[in-house]
């Protein structure tokens, strides 16, 4: 299980290697991509709180990044953080997810992207619930669900 101690170190010391990587140049991303998911996903954008219906979707299965596939999250560690955004306490795995500092806006908060494709997904935050207490807030918008 990932802590808050663990984010810190990857954002300090080097994220874990992914399964595989994908890279495209910015003109094949934007033939794939929505106008919206391109800002979302490539250019570091961010999506109008509630304005997903993946904010309040519960069902089982998975959530795969929006550009390359890759599984990203359990619908199992899904909750309802208030925030506007789908939120998780964990990654399926490890090595999904990579973790970078973002000292913009002034704030210091510790963006999260797709750890194959680098596609932009949200922030991490520790103040999610228990065991965990993370926080994974994500653009609806950078993901597929994907339904078991």
């Amino acid at each position: 299980m990932i802590k808050w101690a663990d984010v810190i170190r990857f954002t300090n010391k080097g994220n874990p290697t992914p399964d595989k990587r994908v890279e495209k140049s910015e003109e094949e991303w934007k033939q794939i991509l929505t106008p919206e998911e391109f800002q979302v996903t490539r250019l570091k954008g961010t999506e109008r709180s509630f304005s997903s219906e993946l904010c309040s979707l519960f069902d089982p299965g998975i959530y795969a990044c929006k550009c390359c596939g890759t599984i990203l999250f359990d619908a199992n560690e899904k909750f309802e953080s208030g925030t506007g955004w789908p939120s998780f306490t964990q990654p399926l795995k490890e090595n999904a997810i990579a973790y970078h500092a973002d000292k913009s806006y002034g704030m210091i908060r510790v963006e999260v992207v797709c750890n194959t494709c680098d596609a932009h997904l949200g922030h991490v935050f520790p103040d999610g619930p228990e065991p965990s207490g993370l926080r994974y807030c994500i653009n609806a918008v950078s993901l597929n669900k994907i339904k078991e």
